[in-house]
């Protein structure tokens, strides 16, 4: 069509202004993971203590990084990069001992422009080095095994769905587990991230909610990985983190790795668009991946998934620990300033 003259001026009309790209929201905080070993047994011979140690990655930047421990201790590497904290005390006291673990962290909101329009430009150059666990993303957890019936449950939902490509099937399995998995954290079974118990009780806490959505992408040869750190509240300020946050991924060869937070949008059903393709910037990772061998290897059985801390008393789980985490904003609004 062609654009008449105006016939004022004469000039063409100028065109609408365009949106301004929103720009990628970053929290900076303060947080501290503070535990504390109690009730050792006074026939003890060695404890061993793990804690999560959060690492840099393309969606956070960790910093000023401070341990207080009463006894020596080791920051290691272990599979998929995480990273933890090992100490051993040989010949125990009785008494308490408290470690503590302080740093600063820059949390970016993590979207995928190929998914979220609202992406800016920064968002769109992000790159990711290819991920050389990206067999282990295909394979089943413990909890979440990739028989015939998960299969079949896979399949059941695409072609309900009419998905064809594995960024629709990934949708469609996004979609289903947001609306047919209740957020509740009642009775006994849920947070365990078993899958077969999240399709059963068709509720549970974000745990159960991933546990779905990776077996299933899984299921249909679509690689998703997991993992864990804390949520923030969104307002800004200080307080005490009472528990975990979960989320996941999902990889194919048009889009790179698609961020996803299954059980957010179940509790939130106005941003259940967003969290197809973002993780918001309220939030921690500290941990990635299931079934979990820490270093040095514990004698236990592999961990479900590494977010609380983890002690062995001569080779034995031992679970008299208690943990606190705090949080505190350092760029706060100046209504917040005190």
């Amino acid at each position: 069509m062609i654009t008449a003259f105006t016939p004022s001026t004469g000039s063409l009309p100028e065109p609408a202004p365009k949106k301004a790209p929103q720009p990628i929201r970053v929290r900076t905080f303060a947080f501290e993971y503070k535990t504390t070993v109690r009730d050792l047994p006074p026939s003890a011979k060695a404890v061993d203590l793990w804690l999560p140690v959060p690492h840099s990655d393309k969606s956070q930047t960790i910093s000023d990084l401070k341990i207080d421990s009463p006894h020596a201790y080791e920051v290691v590497k272990a599979q998929y990069n995480n990273q933890m904290l090992h100490l051993k005390v040989k010949n125990p006291s009785a008494e308490p001992f408290t470690v503590s673990v302080r740093f600063q962290a820059a949390r970016r909101e993590h979207l995928n422009p190929a998914v979220a329009p609202k992406s800016s430009t920064v968002a769109a150059k992000t790159t990711e080095a290819p991920d050389p666990n990206m067999a282990r993303w295909l394979e089943p957890d413990r909890l979440v095994p990739l028989d015939n019936k998960i299969r079949q449950w896979a399949n059941e939902v695409v072609v309900q769905a009419h998905a064809r490509t594995d960024l629709e099937k990934a949708q469609a399995i996004y979609n289903h587990v947001v609306s047919t998995v209740k957020y509740d954290k009642t009775g006994q079974g849920w947070g365990r991230g078993d899958i077969y118990y999240a399709c059963d009780a068709r509720r549970g806490n974000c745990t159960d909610f991933h546990a779905v959505f990776i077996g299933y992408c899984r299921a249909l040869g679509i690689p998703a990985r997991f993992s864990i750190g804390f949520p923030l509240p969104p307002e800004r300020g200080t307080g005490e983190v009472k528990g975990y946050h979960c989320w996941a991924e999902f990889y194919t060869a048009e889009t790179g790795w698609v961020p996803i937070d299954a059980s957010e949008a179940a509790k939130n059903p106005a941003q259940r668009t967003y969290f197809f393709g973002a993780h918001d910037e309220n939030r921690v990772e500290l941990t990635r991946g299931r079934d979990l061998t820490l270093a040095p290897r514990q004698q236990g059985a592999p961990l479900n998934y590494f977010v609380y801390p983890y002690a062995e008393v001569d080779g034995q789980p031992f679970t008299s620990l208690e943990q606190h985490f705090y949080y505190q904003d350092l760029k706060l609004p100046p209504s917040k300033r005190k």
